[in-house]
């Protein structure tokens, strides 16, 4: 048993020393650093309103600095209209205020076809003639079979 582990070993110690990596060049990669703004500004914004997918929805949002202030709103799940309004900064932190109201939708104006009463076709009954009344034989049931077996 001793030796099957010393074979073993020895296997393992020469698949590890036939590994051998080549040292290739060191390459060198140059980082170029970005400007800084100081005081960053920016303000943006859209608006989506889809009536043919019902999607609703906008945002609006301007930096100052330090300075965050944005407002969002969409239509929930629910129906109904949820605006957030939010800023943060950075001795306030991150604060935002969630209303939700009922969507006002004014209901599209369709204008109905004329309706035209066709005058209803006269149709007339058959005369009533009663069926003749069949009679059928009684029914009877054959008695069922056993068969007894003894043991």
């Amino acid at each position: 048993m001793a030796c099957k582990f010393v074979i073993a070993l020895a296997l393992f110690a020469v698949a590890n020393a036939a590994v051998v990596v080549p040292a290739g060049p060191v390459l060198a990669k140059t980082v170029e650093l970005e400007e800084y703004d100081a005081h960053p500004q920016y303000q943006y914004g859209y608006n989506v309103q889809d009536n043919l997918s019902g999607d609703s929805k906008g945002h609006v949002e301007e930096r100052d600095g330090d300075v965050v202030r944005g407002e969002y709103t969409l239509i929930d799940a629910d129906g109904l209209k949820r605006t957030v309004t939010y800023t943060a900064d950075p001795i306030n932190g991150f604060n935002a205020v969630v209303r939700r109201e009922p969507v006002v939708v004014a209901a599209p104006i369709v204008k109905a076809a004329p309706v035209v009463a066709a005058p209803a076709p006269i149709v007339r009954a058959a005369p009533y003639v009663a069926a003749p009344v069949v009679r059928t034989a009684p029914f009877v049931a054959a008695a069922p079979a056993y068969t007894v077996r003894h043991f």
